[in-house]
């Protein structure tokens, strides 16, 4: 594969996991990061050569062959459209944008003058929800019925937790399912092939306000500061989501999406049902795939290439017995991306592309819309 050159905006925790998984591809050179702060000191700490605090002029004198977005939603719209502009092939994290308008228009740049572009639903690529994939294809569950699970986590669980994500000036009306819940949907319509045509969605905001510490603190971390370095900030966006789906098979589907559920640190399950046999997959336990059967033994899938499908085997770097997790799913998910970047590949791939992030960007949409007006709302097609 030809060695290609690309630059990394925003370098938080998302940045820097971008970062770790390109390295470990072996043909790509990170030529600079840019972040708004002490550029160059964050570039020397990540061993990069050159920092920038403006992303126009890192892309103006750097002209890499790519460029990943690992900033505040608010910032994906102007950042991507300066790129693509400039024939730069786009990495975004997701949500694709702050609003269903931008993603339209990020969308749809891209189609119409070839660029290739990803959005990083990394989750697609634990191997076991590829084997999933390949289990619905082949027709060994039958017809789909019913598709749940959801995705939990409690890194917002008390009040002094803090995330610009709380602000949907910067995150958009949506807080916890654009964040995390359009993780669990996204998995759901990849695995099955199937499209979500309408939702029902309520949600719940518990902390009516939380304490904004005055003090930088990272997210994640666990640190509490004193209580005079708190500023009290009203809370609009929610902390829960509960969604009802109805898919274009006449299956329905439900999810369940929590940043304060003490305990589950970030936890995703997708359980479906079929006709003929169902399936269940837990990230906690990643590496395994349970299906069930009505007249024969119940099945456990490990995680194994020489085992599983073909297209399970894309995202495996290592032997049966071997755990591959989190980090390994960026791996393989920048892996297949950069596969397409090299070949100026448009054409629809396992990874996402700013067509699918345009589709989560409408899902999100009718889910706030749904919750506002407390009845099903259907879903626009992308």
């Amino acid at each position: 594969m030809d060695r290609l050159r690309t630059c990394i905006v925003g370098i938080g925790f998302v940045g820097a996991a971008h970062i770790e998984a390109l390295r470990r591809l072996g043909n790509v050179e990170i030529c600079a990061v840019c972040t708004r702060e002490n550029a160059q000191q964050t570039a020397d700490a990540y061993g990069v050569m050159r920092g920038y605090e403006d992303f126009r002029q890192m892309l103006d004198e750097e002209k890499p062959d790519v460029v990943h977005i690992c900033t505040p939603n608010d910032s994906h719209y102007e950042i991507a459209m300066y790129a693509m502009q400039r024939g730069i092939a786009v990495v975004c994290e997701k949500p694709l944008s702050r609003t269903l308008e931008e993603a339209r228009a990020l969308a749809h740049y891209a189609k119409t003058h070839n660029i290739v572009t990803a959005v990083n639903f990394n989750c697609r690529f634990y191997p076991q929800i590829l084997e999933a994939k390949s289990l619905v294809e082949s027709g060994a569950l039958g017809n789909i019925r019913t598709i749940s699970g959801g995705y939990l986590q409690d890194w917002l669980f008390q009040e002094t937790d803090y995330s610009w994500r709380l602000e949907p000036e910067v995150s958009g009306e949506s807080r916890a399912f654009a964040d995390i819940g359009s993780h669990w949907i996204d998995i759901a319509e990849t695995v099955t092939g199937l499209r979500a045509t309408e939702v029902f969605a309520d949600f719940e905001t518990f902390l009516p306000s939380r304490k904004k510490p005055l003090k930088p603190v990272a997210s994640f971390s666990g640190v509490a500061l004193k209580q005079e370095d708190y500023q009290e900030i009203p809370i609009t966006t929610e902390d829960y989501c509960t969604a009802l789906f109805r898919f274009e098979n006449g299956a329905i589907g439900n999810c369940t999406v929590s940043q304060m559920h003490a305990g589950r640190k970030n936890q995703i399950q997708l359980s479906l049902s079929g006709s003929k046999s169902s399936l269940f997959w837990d990230s906690d336990n990643s590496n395994e795939l349970w299906l069930g059967y009505r007249e024969q033994f119940n099945q456990t899938a490990i995680k194994d290439p020489t085992l599983l499908s073909p297209l399970a085997r894309t995202a495996i770097a290592y032997p049966g017995g071997h755990v591959e997790g989190y980090p390994d799913t960026f791996k393989q998910a920048f892996r297949a991306m950069y596969g397409a970047i090299a070949a100026k590949d448009t054409s629809k791939h396992v990874f996402a592309d700013f067509s699918d992030g345009y589709r989560k960007m409408a899902i999100v949409d009718a889910v706030v819309k749904s919750a506002k007006s407390g009845g099903w709302v259907k879903i626009e097609e992308a």
